[in-house]
């Protein structure tokens, strides 16, 4: 992989974090205090896919944080979602390029293989594979005659992988689930979400807003269920509350059964979701700023019992990934160290006690880690402040 070396360290701004019944926190419940920086890597902003096509021909000439395109090869960014491999890579999902289905035409879907090394702080791009609809199952026209999928024809936001090794993906332009094979080949038409459309749909009126489709995709587990969390409301639900969607693998279908995330601002959006058992996920939500105007990036532990009866699934603040103690100064950063990224979208449980966090870097266009620069694909490790007691089939990753 090509890369250009750039580490740069900003301060970001720390937060005090109120945990409220208003916002939608379960009061009483224990909290975890204040997480711990464990390890940082991260992959430069400009590195690309060796020997590939070239990319970002609609953005013009004009430099963006410097960086000019159009681009001679396809640039490794966008980490939407990530999954554990049993060697110690991960696979991360680029989501659909430049931000829009009009400027990411030439912008190849991709699932990259990553091995970070967080002794050097170095990432290692070792490999990937493009996602493809070879057996014609998407019914609406592709960009490409070859169906290499295209972030034009979807918007890839989150990733789950079966026993069977196959990929489950969630989509905004539908919003649809997707079913990929282990080569990255569409298995069967886009399954879409009953009664939501996102305006990209060719099929009727849109009810949800652009690029607020599923963001957050969770595997249940047992391998039986995927909860699909949309990142914007639908028309004619409360401002501010989220729609968690349950899919039946085996079935291929929406079962209907639906629960309620409340966001802490209506405002807000969520980056990803991850299973922790069969009630329990931990969700990102953020606000939409960068860098000093960061202010809410947090990981809450919600819960699908509702015990407190609201009609919302019940928040525990995990982490405030605004203020995070890093006595050991990692990666040369302050005892206070924030990650202040427009897009947090990468989630994962390590062990009991540990997740990891990566941020969607929207390359060239992010600069939250050092304002006139694009962003790296930031690699962190969190030690919580208590056990998560999560279902130890979650745990095997």
């Amino acid at each position: 992989m090509r890369k250009f070396a750039k580490r740069s360290v900003a301060v970001g701004l720390a937060v005090t974090c109120l945990v409220t019944a208003q916002s939608g926190v379960a009061v009483g419940e224990r909290g975890y205090g204040r997480a711990t920086l464990t390890r940082f890597a991260a992959l430069p902003a400009e590195t690309s896919v060796p020997a590939s096509e070239p990319s970002g021909s609609a953005l013009g000439t004009a430099p963006v944080n410097g960086v000019v395109p159009p681009f001679a090869d396809q640039p490794v960014q966008g980490f939407s979602g990530v999954l554990r491999n049993a060697d110690g890579t991960f696979d991360v999902l680029s989501d659909n390029g430049y931000g829009t289905r009009a400027n990411s035409a030439d912008f190849v879907l991709r699932i990259q293989r990553i091995a970070p090394d967080f002794a050097s702080g170095a990432v290692d791009v070792v490999g990937g594979l493009n996602l493809t609809d070879p057996n014609r199952h998407v019914p609406f026209p592709l960009t490409r005659a070859d169906r290499v999928l295209t972030g034009a024809d979807l918007d890839v936001e989150s990733i789950q992988r079966g026993a069977d090794g196959t990929y489950w993906i969630g989509d905004e332009f539908g919003p649809y689930l997707l079913h990929f094979d282990r080569a990255g080949r569409l298995l069967a038409p886009p399954s879409p979400l009953p009664g939501v459309r996102a305006p990209e749909n060719p099929e009727g009126s849109p009810n949800l807003g652009g690029s607020k489709g599923f963001e957050g995709l969770a595997l249940s587990p047992d391998g039986r269920a995927l909860d699909a969390l949309l990142e914007g409301p639908v028309v004619g639900d409360a401002p501010g509350t989220l729609r968690l969607n349950e899919f039946d693998v085996a079935g291929n279908r929406f079962t209907g059964k639906k629960w309620l995330y409340r966001l802490d601002r209506p405002e807000h959006a969520i980056g990803d979701a991850v299973a922790v058992d069969r009630n329990r996920l931990l969700v990102i939500e953020r606000d939409g700023n960068e860098g000093a105007a960061a202010r809410e990036k947090k990981v809450y532990l919600v819960d699908k019992r509702d015990r407190d009866r609201d009609g919302a699934l019940d928040k525990t603040l995990v982490a405030d990934l605004m203020d995070i103690a890093n006595p050991r100064r990692i990666g040369g950063f302050p005892e206070r160290f924030t990650f202040p990224f427009t897009t947090v979208e990468g989630l994962l449980i390590l062990d009991d006690r540990t997740i990891a966090v990566l941020n969607d870097n929207n390359f060239p266009s992010s600069s939250g880690r050092t304002p006139g620069e694009p962003d790296d694909n930031e690699f962190i490790t969190l030690k919580l402040g208590d056990d998560l007691d999560a279902d130890p089939r979650v745990l095997r990753g």
